[in-house]
């Protein structure tokens, strides 16, 4: 079972937000929030992986391709 592999896939919007989501989160110390360190160490995992695909945050427009990216992903107010 080891050897199975699960996809998931995001838009690029949505991989922006989770990316940005993840820097902030993992900064903090929240290993009370997790039942056991293997949970956070995905977390940490995800970042990167994140980190690697995406080239945004790299820019220096960064904060604006947030911004716009939350918009997009967001649901609309009724």
């Amino acid at each position: 079972m080891a050897d199975k592999k699960v996809n998931i896939e995001l838009s690029n919007d949505e991989a922006i937000v989770l990316f940005e989501f993840l820097g902030r989160f993992n900064e903090k110390d929240n290993s009370s929030r997790f039942e056991d360190q293997s949970e956070q160490k995905i977390l940490w995992d995800i970042e990167c992986i994140l980190e690697k695909e995406l080239s945004e945050p790299f820019r220096a427009d960064y904060q604006d391709i947030v911004k716009k990216a939350r918009e997009a992903v967001r649901d609309e107010k009724e």
